[in-house]
């Protein structure tokens, strides 16, 4: 068969045609393979900052809630003045705190870093009751402390009469007893999820989810926080309304001392001292209680911050059987709740000087020498050349020694 010249044209056409196309197919698939692997590597550099990031917070608030209710702990019981009867709530309430950060903080740690449960079906469900237990047991300390400070600062004179060694030991025994109702007894037994759910749990260990029904969602968030927190709320609105009318009162006695010591100099008449020291005491003690209704105030607002996002979502993902929330929102609300944990301590330091002393003195004791390069870093002056400065540093630690 003979071929013209047109024909060869047309098949060599042809042939570089589809070599056209093949080398165009193979740079589009080596373009499109290149892209994914470059979107994955970036995706995979997102995610190891993402876990680098949460590492980094969720250590920092185990670590401060560890380190600071242990510095109240240890404050309180090594300053004779701060042992009365609130600080056993105090401290108390640092123990309660502390125990979340061990036994509760420590195994959300690990199923937020690592996106699975790895300690079994027991562990899971004493996970959970720890949980339930020591956050209840938290919020009802914060409510102890608020009844006893409205019999400090609304019935002063029969405080010591109501607050009684007894009453107090009374409301401890029952705070640390109270949760176990709601945390150890239906969480082992089964009883704060559905039948379905539980039996699920049973046969995947790997798994642990924490879906309460209806029934046990409304009755553990009332106790462990809409009563408590109501409580809080109306204690604390006493407290102001009767601090409130006390400045008054303490206003008007000083207009009304101001007035007799003007009308006894222009008679010539000496004002009692003993008059001088019992007013001057009890504006010290009305000012100190007011401070404290204020820090009172303070811890309040920040538990109700803290935890009230938290029992939102679980009271109405609960009763809503469509809701479906994503599971990064539940672990910000979880470790939202757990901060509260760590603030107290800080709130005590910042709003009470008593505290803040103590902890100074606490930390002098056990962490001298961190004392002692800050303090002598104030002191060196910025344009100090590194021999005056060295020189500077050991004739301040030659003074803390002396």
């Amino acid at each position: 068969m003979n071929l013209t010249d047109s024909d060869v044209f047309i098949v060599n056409n042809v042939e570089l045609v589809t070599v056209y196309k093949n080398l165009t197919n193979f740079d589009t698939t080596n373009l499109t393979t290149n892209t994914t692997t470059t979107k994955l590597i970036r995706n995979d550099d997102v995610n190891i900052v993402f876990i680098l990031f949460k590492a980094i917070f969720i250590s920092f608030i185990i670590l401060a809630a560890i380190l600071g209710n242990m510095l109240v702990i240890v404050s309180v019981m090594r300053n004779r003045r701060l042992r009365v009867i609130t600080n056993y709530f105090v401290v108390s309430l640092a123990v309660a705190d502390m125990l979340v950060a061990l036994c509760a903080m420590t195994f959300n740690a690990s199923v937020e870093l690592s996106g699975k449960w790895m300690f079994g079906s027991t562990m899971c469900d004493m996970w959970n009751s720890f949980d339930v237990y020591f956050s209840t047991a938290s919020i009802m300390h914060l409510c102890c402390i608020s009844v006893d400070r409205f019999f400090a600062i609304v019935q002063p004179l029969d405080y010591h009469s109501i607050m009684t060694q007894s009453k107090v030991t009374v409301m401890l025994v029952t705070v640390w007893i109270s949760p176990a109702l709601l945390s150890f007894l239906p969480i082992f037994y089964g009883w704060y999820t559905t039948k379905t759910n539980w039996e699920y749990l049973k046969r995947n260990p790997h798994i642990c989810e924490f879906k309460v029904n209806k029934c046990y969602a409304i009755i553990s968030s009332s106790v462990s926080f809409w009563i408590p927190g109501i409580v809080m709320i109306l204690m604390y609105y006493r407290i102001y309304k009767e601090a409130d009318r006390q400045e008054r009162l303490v206003y008007r006695s000083k207009v009304a001392a101001l007035l007799l010591e003007k009308h006894l100099h222009i008679n010539h008449i000496q004002m009692p001292r003993n008059s001088i020291q019992i007013e001057q005491s009890v504006i010290i003690t009305l000012r100190r209680e007011k401070k404290a209704a204020w820090t009172l105030g303070i811890i309040i607002s920040a538990f109700l911050i803290c935890w009230m996002p938290f029992f939102l979502w679980y009271i109405i993902s609960s009763l809503c059987d469509t809701c479906v929330t994503p599971r990064v929102v539940v672990g910000i609300l979880f470790w939202i709740g757990y901060f509260n944990s760590a603030l107290n301590p800080v709130i005590y330091a910042y709003f009470n000087k008593d505290f803040r002393s103590a902890f100074k003195k606490t930390i002098q004791t056990y962490f001298p020498q961190l004392i002692i390069v800050c303090q002598s870093k104030a002191d060196v002056p910025p344009y100090a050349t590194s021999l005056s400065t060295e020189m500077n540093l050991n004739a301040i630690r030659l003074q803390r020694l002396h």
